[in-house]
């Protein structure tokens, strides 16, 4: 079996994402855009790939951390993966709020 070759090049920042990012519906509507958290909320990050301004590493995904401000319109979220602690700077529409 032959080894296919990529030239070297790494898949990129959305790279091997098809089944994680996959939607029904690509709609993005106006109250998930203007949906605040205030400060010590839970969340959890679910990508929106429809939506690209403020769009999280792909590593982040279906990780729950705390709110810790906002930044603008973007939040930042403090999220521990593994046993390193990070910072994530999102917007609203790639946050899902936990009770």
């Amino acid at each position: 079996m032959a080894k296919i070759s990529t030239g070297g090049r790494k898949p990129g920042k959305r790279g091997k994402t098809r089944s994680k990012f996959k939607k029904k519906c690509a709609n993005v509507t106006v109250n998930k855009i203007m949906e605040e958290f205030e400060k010590g909320a839970k969340v959890q990050v679910v990508i929106d790939s429809s939506y690209h301004p403020g769009l999280p590493d792909k590593g982040f995904h279906g990780l729950t951390g705390y709110v810790k401000q906002s930044r603008g319109k973007a939040y930042e979220v403090e999220l521990k993966k593994g046993k390193k602690d990070f910072m994530v700077v999102t917007n609203s529409v790639h946050l899902k709020r936990l009770k």
